[in-house]
């Protein structure tokens, strides 16, 4: 089993607006939802994490996830309000996002809530967005990490939402403390283009996050495929050719992908993953940009099932 930690949210899609009226489509989200979904979808037991509300929304997102078969039984329910996030794409498709979210539920996670113990089904943890850098969620979920790396795979995905965060001083600092948890760390060049500020290059985000102690690092680059770094050395595969409807979910679904890949290949261990050789992380990427090429064809985050990416990975 895979324990998922982090938000669960409404996405409150924007059209164009006339007269004074905005037309507008509710659909539940949050990357690490999204995630849980994904890889429940491709055939790994998946329990979530994360503080949801008793509200309409908040039901929603608890009922969703029962119904795609992930485990709820580490939600905590709670009288605050849902986040609500507000989604506009550009025409290529891209998402830009304005978070509503100050005190809501899924923040509001402490270290109170936490599960004392975790069972030993539970061969990975992942962690992702933004609440691993605001609190008091931040703390809980960063005890969390520290207090089970070694243990078991600790995957970390930073996707970077600077419009939840605020103020991005403080990302780095909170970023860091999952950063040397990690057994892998995926990102998306974006991801690292926001958080230096383009100071650094991919090659030289993934050495910093190697030397910290990530067995694994992915950095995802859209149409382009994605590279994987490791001790092994480095491998890249290519993207697709696939009329893209948007790119929302697109990160989930490779991050999803890559850890069902590891599980269902027996390789969801630390000591596993830093025995990957070169030849079997360009298979796992290959298969985690397959599913990743599947949701971009489709209209908002619509994680694929397994036997739509191994078709995939036939054409």
């Amino acid at each position: 089993m895979i324990l998922v930690c982090g938000e669960a949210l409404v996405d409150l899609f924007a059209g164009a607006g006339e007269g004074g009226e905005i037309p507008a489509r509710i659909v539940a989200g949050g990357s690490p939802f999204n995630v849980a979904i994904g890889l429940a979808r491709l055939g790994v037991e998946t329990a979530f994490l994360g503080g949801v509300s008793r509200d309409g929304f908040g039901n929603l997102l608890a009922g969703l996830l029962s119904r795609e078969g992930v485990d709820g039984r580490y939600l905590v329910r709670t009288e605050r309000l849902t986040t609500i996030s507000v989604v506009a794409t550009d025409p290529d498709g891209h998402p830009s996002y304005a978070f509503h979210g100050e005190g809501a539920a899924d923040r509001s996670l402490c270290l109170a809530d936490l599960p004392p113990v975790l069972p030993d089904a539970i061969r990975a943890l992942t962690f992702g967005s933004y609440t691993m850098a605001v609190e008091p969620v931040g703390s809980a979920f960063a005890a969390l990490a520290e207090r089970e790396r070694g243990r078991r795979v600790i995957s970390v995905d930073p996707n970077l939402r600077p419009t939840a965060l605020g103020n991005m001083s403080g990302w780095h600092r909170a970023a860091e403390r999952f950063y040397r948890a990690a057994t892998i760390i995926k990102a998306s060049d974006e991801d690292i283009r926001i958080a230096w500020d383009g100071r650094l290059t991919m090659a030289e985000a993934a050495s910093y996050w190697l030397e910290l102690g990530a067995r694994l690092v992915v950095v995802t680059q859209g149409g382009q495929g994605a590279t994987a770094y490791s001790a092994a050395g480095t491998v890249s595969v290519s993207g697709h050719r696939v009329t893209v409807a948007d790119t929302v979910g697109a990160g989930d679904t490779f991050h999803a992908a890559l850890l069902a890949r590891l599980e269902r290949t027996g390789r969801l261990s630390p000591e596993a993953i830093a025995a990957l050789d070169l030849e079997a992380l360009a298979e796992l990427l290959a298969y985690a940009v397959a599913a990743a090429s599947i949701t971009v064809t489709r209209r908002g985050a619509d994680l694929p099932r397994a036997a739509e990416v191994e078709a995939a990975l036939v054409r």
